[in-house]
Order: C-alpha cells, then structure tokens, then sequence
C-alpha cells in the first residue's frame, strides 16, 4: 500500500470501543514475528514532559554513535513524525511496506487491533529493518495497558512529571495515576524518575521496592539555570558544568537534566555515552509545539500545554520571560481536560482569547469555551479556522504585542502550518 493509504487504514481502527489489553497487540506481534524482542528500549511514561525528555535522550545518543529509533505520539503535523530513525522521519515507501505485514497479520488476529497497536507493530517492524541500536519508545495512554508495554524489560524505564490528565480512564487521583504509569516498571529493571509529586513518588517507590528495580530520582538540587530566553536554556547540572538546550520555557532544564540523569544510569550500565555526545546533543534538541518561538515582530509562541500541568507550567514561562505582560491567547481544548482549572489559570494574563476547535471529536466547542472564559470575565470570540484566528490575532496584537497559541497539542500542527502561510515562509 502507499504511505496515504497506509495512514487511512490505520485510522480507520480507533480505539473507544475496544477493551484496555494487551492481548490484542500481543498475538499481533506474534504473527509478525515479535521483533520488539530483538530491540533494546528506553521507555518514557508521564502526564508531561515526555517528549521533551525523548527527544533529549534520542539526540544525545545519536550523537554518541547509536542508531536511535524514536516513537512519539501524537504528531503535529504529519504522521510519519512519529516514527522516525536518527532524526529521520519514516518515508511513505517505508511506512506502506510495513503496513502491508501488519495489515496481514491484523487480519489474522481474533480481534482487530486498535489504531495506537498498529503503529506500535509497524514501528517495531521499522526499526528492527533499519537495524537500530535502540529504540526510545513514549507511551501514549498510561502505561500498565499501553501497547507500549508489550516489550519486555527495557534498558531504562523514565518516569517524567506527573499530574492529572485522562482521570476518566486512569483514575480519580494521582495515585491512581501514578499506579497506571509503574506498569512500565519491570522486575529487575532500571528505573529514573523526576520525582517532585510525594503521592506519585510513593507509588514509584513502593513498586520499585516489590518489583526488586533500582531506582534513581532527579536531585534538582544540582540543577542551576544561569540563563533562560527565547532562546532556551543555559544550565548548571553539576557536575556537568553549563549545557544549552535549545528549548524555551521554564520547564526544559529541568526535562533535559531528568534526560541527563537517565544518560548518566546509562553510562553506569555500559552505553558508551562521551561528555562531547552529552553536550552537542543537547544543544542540538529539536522539539516543535513546545513553548515554540514562531515569530518574533509580534511573538508569536506556540505550546501544547493540554492540561492543568502543563498549562501551569506555560503560564510559569510566560510570567518568567514577560513579567507584568499580557496576552493576546488562540485557544483549543477538549472537553476531557479540566479546562476550568486551566483556563483559572491562564485567565489572569490573558487581555483577549480568539477561541478555535482542535481537530478531534473530543474538542470542547468554541461556544462552550467563550462561556467559561466570559464567566471569569475574559474577552473571547469564536474563530471559523485556525488560519482565521491567526490573522485576526496578528492584527488586535499588533507589532509589538504578544500571541501565544495552546490549549492542545491537535492544534499545534495546524497552527504551525496556518502561520507559515500566513508570514509568507
């Protein structure tokens, strides 16, 4: 099949009427010949940070000789994003090969596998063919149930911050949470943790503890940020000395010294990972949709702050890098998210909000939204298309104000694709 059709087949199997399990995708590799058996893996789990942390990891051992496969989810702009080796993302010929063996295989199963088991099995496959040293591997939901969670023990399992997001199908607390997350925790296995959350950070240790896993928890106390900018990050994390990571916001020292932590276990278990590697793979971090600088005359940042945590953590930033300043905010979220405690939050630095809908049945409708922003006494108007409310932001900031589009991460690829055209890049 082609690449087109390879992405139409695969979403055409969602996942909301089928049961959590990993029977599904377990007799699906089965059939393929179980190539995750044949791969060594970093997996990452969290509420945020994830991605960030991934990419950090998946840099750094790039430059340090590894062929790195690195499987994300959701992508921004293009499907092929999410599976991708040594910064490649996986072509159409590529993508539409394996998808022919996993569609035969799928076919052969009892119970159809879901969207997110699918491409699980057609990553593994890829990165198995294109031979990877190893793989850095993001859960998407969870992490107990998550067809992630197929691969036996990893080389390291990340555990990034944690917060409440999915309550719905993970819990009521962050225990509950917590508890979802440390499926990812193998007997014997070698864990990292980001620590900072004592309900989340009992679960971790308890598990650790009956698991017999050794665990290692970031010591923020080493941790020193000595400049932070549009730019990104100049960093302390000692003994290291200063390191650059070139992403903004307050929160990425803090996911690139956890991705350093989990490097230095990997240093302690053999991976061949020099100074030099640590250094110029941080610098050279890529991650879009992250506090992202789109613009500059007016700025214009794009984050895909999708909950409380994560929103917390942009209003931060925004705070830090423009105290006193308000905003002018393009808007999306889905009405599974908490979104009055977010927009509580947002609210105080928001002069006016063009609200938008993401692209996802889930979306909160832009009627709803501007009741909740009007009810906590915010400017907001409804916008036909994302392109639509980028003009109508360019033109009420003006050249020196200050956009910054959230709320979703299913808003960031069309927002990133609506402003390139809209500033004629």
């Amino acid at each position: 099949m082609t690449g087109e059709e390879a992405v139409a087949y695969i979403w055409s199997h969602g996942w909301e009427v089928h049961a959590p399990g990993l029977d599904r995708v377990r007799e699906l590799l089965r059939f393929l010949g179980n190539p995750q058996k044949e791969l060594r893996f970093i997996h990452v789990a969290g509420t945020n940070g994830k991605g960030s942390v991934c990419a950090c990891l998946a840099s750094v051992l790039e430059k340090a000789g590894y062929r790195v496969g690195l499987n994300t989810s959701p992508h921004l702009e293009r499907f092929h994003e999410r599976i991708r080796v040594n910064g490649e993302e996986i072509s159409d010929e590529d993508l539409g090969m394996v998808m022919d063996r996993v569609r035969s295989a799928a076919l052969a199963c009892k119970e159809h596998p879901t969207e997110f088991e699918l491409i699980t099995a057609a990553a593994f496959l890829h990165f198995l063919e294109k031979r990877c040293d190893v793989v850095v591997l993001e859960t998407g939901l969870g992490g107990a149930l998550d067809a992630s969670n197929v691969i036996d023990v990893p080389e390291l399992a990340v555990l990034t911050a944690m917060g409440m997001d999915h309550a719905a199908i993970l819990g009521p607390a962050l225990r509950d949470v917590a508890a979802a997350k440390v499926g990812i925790i193998k007997a014997g296995g070698t864990v990292v943790s980001r620590g900072g959350c004592p309900e989340a950070d009992e679960v971790f240790r308890r598990t650790c503890r009956e698991r017999g896993a050794a665990l290692t928890e970031l010591d923020l106390s080493r941790l020193t940020v000595c400049r932070l900018d549009l730019e990104g990050a100049v960093f302390d994390f000692a003994p290291w000395g200063k390191l650059t990571v070139p992403l903004a916001g307050t929160y990425q020292a803090e996911n690139a010294a956890l991705a350093l932590t989990a490097l230095e276990v990997l240093r302690k278990k053999g991976w061949k990972i020099p100074e030099a590697a640590i250094r110029k793979g941080l610098a050279a971090v890529c991650w879009p949709g992250r506090f992202e600088v789109l613009g500059r005359n007016p700025v214009f940042l794009l984050d895909g702050a999708h909950n409380a945590h994560g929103m917390r953590a942009t209003v931060e930033s925004l705070r830090t890098l423009f105290p006193g300043k308000r905003w002018t905010v393009l808007l999306g979220i889905l009405k599974d998210k908490d979104a009055g405690e977010m927009l509580d939050l947002l609210a105080p630095l928001a002069e006016r909000v063009f609200v938008l809908r993401p692209d996802s049945p889930r979306a909160l409708s832009p009627a709803e939204l501007c009741a909740l922003l009007a009810e906590r006494g915010v400017e907001a108007r409804p916008c036909d298309s994302v392109a639509g409310g980028i003009a109508v932001a360019l033109e009420a900031a003006g050249e020196e104000g200050r956009i910054c589009a959230l709320g979703s991460l299913y808003l960031c690829g069309e927002v990133r694709t609506a402003y390139r055209r809209c500033a004629g890049h």
